[in-house]
C-alpha cells in the first residue's frame, strides 16, 4: 500500500484538487485510457494513471472505488473535471511522467498493479 502523497512525490506531480486528503492509502496501480477496461478489470483501492482527461474518468473511478486519477504525460483536465474530482473528493495528479515510466517507478517503489486478468477468446477451459 502507498499513500496518495507518496504517489505524488513519485510521480513528480501537480496536485489539482487542494484540501483533499492525501494520507489515503491505495493497494495499487492500473493504467489505461479506455473506462470499459477500467471497469472490467480494475480491482478497488487503486489508483488509475490515464491520458483521458474527461468527466468521465471521475465518474468511473466512483463506480470503481478508485483512490485518485494521475493524467500522465502533462495532460491537464479541463475546470469541469477539476471541479467534479473536487466535489468528490478524488484527488487529481497532472504529471509529467509518460504512462509506461510512471507505471515502472511506481511498482519499483513497492506499488503493485491491480489490473485484474480479463478472459482472452483464445483461452482454454
Amino acid at each position: 500500500m502507498m499513500k496518495i502523497k507518496e504517489i505524488l512525490d513519485i510521480s513528480n506531480g501537480v496536485l489539482l484538487t487542494p484540501g483533499i486528503d492525501l494520507d489515503v492509502e491505495a493497494k495499487g496501480a492500473f493504467g489505461a485510457d479506455l473506462m470499459s477496461d477500467v471497469l472490467a478489470s480494475i480491482q478497488p483501492d487503486a489508483v488509475l494513471l490515464t491520458g483521458l482527461c474527461n468527466p468521465q474518468v471521475v465518474r468511473t473511478a466512483l463506480i470503481a472505488d478508485i483512490r485518485a486519477i494521475v493524467f500522465v504525460r502533462g495532460k491537464m483536465p479541463a475546470v469541469e473535471t477539476i471541479d467534479l474530482a473536487a466535489s468528490e473528493e478524488v484527488p487529481l495528479i497532472t504529471s509529467p511522467l509518460g504512462l509506461y515510466e510512471l507505471s515502472g517507478r511506481l511498482m519499483q517503489a513497492g506499488l503493485p498493479s491491480l489490473e485484474m486478468t480479463m478472459n482472452h477468446p483464445f483461452d482454454q477451459d
